[in-house]
């Protein structure tokens, strides 16, 4: 199977996404968040750095749900307009702006 190249769009959201897994992990180490995530570091790191731009989101929900953070708070944060500023909620954060909605 070919797949097709990604849109700017996309890497873009990739950036973000990485970027949110990044600040919600804090001073937590790579290792251990991939080890609560059932996913191997290699996998968050190249997800954190913008390499795997479009992941599984059977991966994405497992790496949010081992920081602590809703599937809506990522999906709303990646998705941001172009205008919205570009520093996404650390996971504690958007935690608490969760329970706060609840």
């Amino acid at each position: 199977m070919v797949r097709l190249p990604l849109s700017p769009d996309e890497v873009e959201r990739g950036r973000r996404l990485g970027a949110l897994l990044r600040r919600a992990r804090g001073d937590r180490s790579m290792l251990d968040t991939a080890l609560h995530a059932g996913v191997s570091p290699e996998t968050l790191r190249k997800i954190e750095s913008g390499r795997v731009a479009t992941p599984a989101f059977a991966t994405i929900a497992a790496i949010a749900d081992a920081l602590g953070l809703s599937l809506d708070a990522v999906w709303s944060e990646i998705n941001q307009p172009k205008n919205r500023s570009k520093h996404p909620p650390s996971g504690r954060s958007a935690r608490v702006r969760e329970r706060s909605t609840s």
